[in-house]
């Protein structure tokens, strides 16, 4: 009984996910009468509320490589902590092979200042505000990598707090206090710059 609710929940999911096809490149393999084509696709899918997989396939026709790649995002998904449901919680660094990702918090209003796998990345997550800086490589495959390599590492303040053995509001209450002291040193530099 309980395997068809279980396949009615997934269509449902499978509905709200929306799907960015961020690389298309063609292949070939070299055979004795010459070489074969096929492409491969790098898809990003996400539910925009926290939830994003990444997968890459080949096939001989690129809407099958599209299919493949969809398909195995859907199986790769994992949950990322939003803080209000638009940025990271925390600054982030991630790496994959050759590629480096720095991906920082942003206020309200700053929008998604990334380059274009990253974007995709963000935008399936659904994440409104984030500077990102990809150091090293423009790959893709090594970026989208990268990027997911960093939103794993994130964490939530209510994961700290019970790592650790506190409340979610001391947590938080430590950033903020952090972020005004950053500010109140920025705001000296700068007025000891212009006096200068």
């Amino acid at each position: 009984m309980a395997r068809p609710d279980r396949k009615q929940r997934e269509e449902r999911e499978e509905v709200e996910l929306n799907e960015r096809l961020v690389a298309v490149n063609r292949v070939a393999k070299v055979v004795k009468g010459g070489r074969r084509f096929a492409f491969a696709a790098l898809v990003v899918v996400g539910d925009g509320r926290g939830r994003v997989g990444h997968g890459h396939a080949k096939a001989r026709e690129v809407p099958d490589a599209i299919k493949k790649a969809t398909e195995q995002a859907k199986r790769n998904m994992i949950r990322v902590a939003l803080r209000e449901g638009r940025t990271l919680h925390h600054d982030v660094f991630g790496r994959y092979g050759a590629g480096r990702i720095q991906m920082r918090t942003a206020p309200a209003g700053t929008g998604i200042i990334a380059g274009g796998p990253l974007r995709a990345v963000f935008e399936a997550v659904g994440i409104q505000d984030i500077v990102a800086k990809t150091i090293g490589t423009n790959n893709p495959y090594n970026m989208v990598n990268a990027a997911f390599e960093a939103l794993k590492s994130m964490e939530s303040p209510r994961s700290v707090a019970t790592r650790r053995s506190k409340k979610v509001s001391e947590i938080v209450a430590n950033r903020d206090v952090r972020m005004k002291e950053a500010k109140a040193e920025d705001a000296s530099e700068d007025a000891e710059a212009a006096t200068e």
